[in-house]
């Protein structure tokens, strides 16, 4: 196969720090303050924990096909060889559009964050966007290498503000660093831990549900790891402890410094000096606390971006692969063992909407939020891959012992938590429309889903597939990878 061909250049620190680089954002930085608002301390921390559950669930799944099956542009792949080319080229392209679009908006609001200080005011936030995917794209254009370091550090930069923001206030709640002994009295101040009711928490849930959408990106390095085999599961299970922990315990710090009651913490102008980090970093008495969290997010939304890019441009080179894009995008470049063709018509598209977004922001926000959502969508057709190429082996009569390098654990309760969780997303993000039958509202959120499933029925009376048999799905590939690397 051509995939065979991609540079393995990414190794186990890249790619753990790639995902963990696709989950920590400005939600984390800016928005915990409104959600330890709306739920309370111990609704926040509950929610986190429960999608930290499904996180552990989704990611061995995955893992467990990307050591199996290890290919750039993964998502589309397993659909398209354990369930259906259908849904493979619906998965596919979905998960292209939604990080071209994600990356357009991490860049726009990246040059916005640029804007706090005025030193920088000497160019157009236009010539900012456009500076910022020159250079992501060079990062992206002469090694897989030279991309793996650049999110690497961009995301210990985030990393590293979070663990001295834990540690610092940990020693401020315990009164170690002198002035106020904070302790734990505002984890039961007023309706504390738990406020807002059910409503409230459910809303939290589905904060949390979305904010770790960016994990699985991590599935998509796997054409281009070292020995995936051994990196893809070590990353895995290092993401979910990681993230879990940064979260819980950012939210519990923030929580036992500033009351839920603190206006400051529903941040509604989305204001840096608002950002909870920001305050307990002013509390301590760090001096420029408000820049120093600025710059974090900028190197965030940079982080996000170059990810986005090289998601995306792996995706298309996966769905040309696949015959669900043209074949010319498919070609890798012989010096660097790219996929250079993918990746400079990503960088076109991308750059498309990016300039049409600075003279109309809304009409692409308006359209990032309705598909936001439907990375649910790609979460829950991994999953029925998995137990599809589980029931494979099954009916094959292959040994699984022998023929996966991992396994997920708990198979299939995983799958079954995950996919019960995913529907609760699903349905939860309309759960006031429905309760209060807003049609518009209900119209909004529902449209994307028909249309996906009309793409997904479309593509399937048009090229007449089936859903593949399961004596007929294809288990060679591992035999096949193992020939090449020995």
């Amino acid at each position: 196969m051509e995939e065979k061909n991609l540079n393995r250049g990414l190794q186990l620190r890249h790619i753990t720090m790639f995902a963990i680089g696709g989950a920590i954002g400005t939600g984390l930085f800016v928005a915990t303050g409104g959600v330890i608002a709306q739920a309370g301390p111990g609704g926040a921390i509950l929610a986190y924990l429960i999608i930290g559950i499904m996180l552990y669930f989704l990611m061995s799944s995955i893992g467990e096909m990307a050591t199996f099956y290890p290919v750039s542009g993964s998502f589309s792949s397993y659909a398209t060889r354990f369930v259906d080319s259908s849904l493979g080229f619906t998965m596919g392209w979905l998960y292209w559009l939604i990080w071209a679009l994600v990356t357009s908006v991490d860049i726009i609001i990246a040059t916005k964050v640029l804007s706090y200080w005025n030193t920088f005011s000497f160019f157009s936030p236009l010539v900012w966007s456009i500076l910022f995917l020159s250079i992501l794209l060079l990062l992206n254009v002469f090694s897989v290498k030279a991309f793996g370091e650049a999110e690497f550090w961009l995301s210990l930069i985030k990393v590293l503000t979070i663990i001295v923001f834990i540690i610092l206030g940990v020693l401020m709640i315990f009164g170690i660093l002198g002035g106020h002994t904070y302790g734990f009295d505002n984890f039961t101040v007023g309706e504390a831990p738990f406020v807002g009711g059910i409503s409230g928490f459910l809303s939290v849930l589905l904060i949390a549900g979305f904010s770790v959408g960016g994990t699985e990106v991590v599935a998509v390095t796997a054409g281009e790891s070292d020995d995936p085999k051994k990196s893809m599961p070590r990353a895995i299970k290092q993401v979910f402890w990681r993230i879990l922990l940064f979260y819980v315990l950012s939210i519990a710090v923030i929580s036992a410094i500033i009351p839920y009651t603190d206006p400051t913490l529903l941040n509604e102008s989305s204001s840096i000096t608002q950002s909870p980090f920001t305050i307990v970093f002013d509390k301590v008495g760090i001096a420029f606390a408000a820049s120093v969290i600025n710059a974090v997010i900028l190197t965030s939304l940079l982080s996000a971006s170059n990810s986005g890019m090289f998601t995306t441009s792996r995706m298309l080179f996966s769905l040309s692969q696949q015959g669900s894009a043209p074949k010319l995008l498919s070609r890798i470049n012989h010096a660097t063992k790219l996929p250079l063709n993918a990746l400079f018509t990503t960088f076109v598209l991308i750059t498309a909407v990016t300039v049409y977004a600075n003279f109309n922001p809304q009409s692409v926000m308006a359209l990032l939020n309705i598909i936001g959502a439907l990375i649910t969508f790609v979460w829950a057709s991994s999953i029925i891959s998995q137990v599809r190429m589980r029931r494979a082996i099954k009916a094959q009569n292959k040994d699984i012992n022998a023929l996966l390098p991992y396994k997920s654990p708990l198979f299939p309760i995983g799958p079954i938590v995950v996919l019960i969780i995913i529907a609760f997303l699903i349905l939860g993000s309309s759960f006031e429309a429905i309760v209060t039958l807003d049609l518009a509202k209900l119209a909004q959120s529902f449209l994307p889903i028909v249309l996906l499933i009309a793409v997904y029925f479309a593509h399937k009376l048009l090229n007449r597939t089936k859903l593949i048999p399961l004596k007929e799905i294809d288990l060679s590939e591992h035999e096949m990878y193992n020939r090449k690397q020995s």
